[in-house]
C-alpha cells in the first residue's frame, strides 16, 4: 500500500471513530485527491451515497450517484473498485488517480454515517452485483 493511501486510511478510520471531520483531515484529504475529493464532497452533501445492505449475511456495496445530468448511479466498493468509466480510465488504465470521486463519496459517506441504507435480500444483491 503506498504511503498515501496509508496515510488516508488513518484518517477515513479516525473520522469513522469520530462521526466528524475536521478541517485538517479535510485540507490532508484534498490534499491527496484534489477535485475529486471535492465532487466526492459535494456527492456527500446532496445525499447521494446509498449503502444497499443484503439480509440476512450484512453484506453490502455502495451505490453512488454521478454528478452528470442524467443522474447515472454507479455500484462500488470504496477501497477496490466502481464501476463508473473514471475508475477504469483514470484509476486502472493510466495510474493518474488513487481512486475516483464515487469511491471517496462512499467512503466519506461510511466515515461520517451519512450514508442512506438500504435492506434488500441477499437474493437481490446478488442480482445487482452479477450486473456489473
Amino acid at each position: 500500500m503506498s504511503t498515501s493511501l496509508m496515510v488516508a486510511e488513518k484518517i477515513w478510520n479516525d473520522i469513522e471513530s469520530t462521526r466528524s471531520v475536521t478541517d485538517d483531515q479535510l485540507s490532508i484529504l484534498h490534499f491527496l485527491f484534489g477535485k475529486n475529493f471535492e465532487r466526492a464532497s459535494r456527492v456527500v452533501d446532496q445525499r447521494g451515497v446509498k449503502r444497499i445492505c443484503g439480509q440476512p449475511s450484512g453484506r453490502s456495496v455502495f451505490q453512488v450517484v454521478g454528478e452528470s445530468k442524467k443522474k447515472e448511479e454507479y455500484l462500488c466498493f470504496p477501497e477496490h473498485y466502481c464501476a463508473c468509466y473514471s475508475f477504469f480510465y483514470d484509476v486502472v488504465n493510466r495510474g493518474e488517480q488513487l481512486c475516483c470521486k464515487h469511491q471517496l463519496a462512499a467512503r466519506l459517506a461510511k466515515s461520517l454515517g451519512a450514508c442512506i441504507e438500504v435492506m434488500v435480500s441477499d437474493e437481490e444483491l446478488a442480482v445487482m452485483l452479477s450486473q456489473l
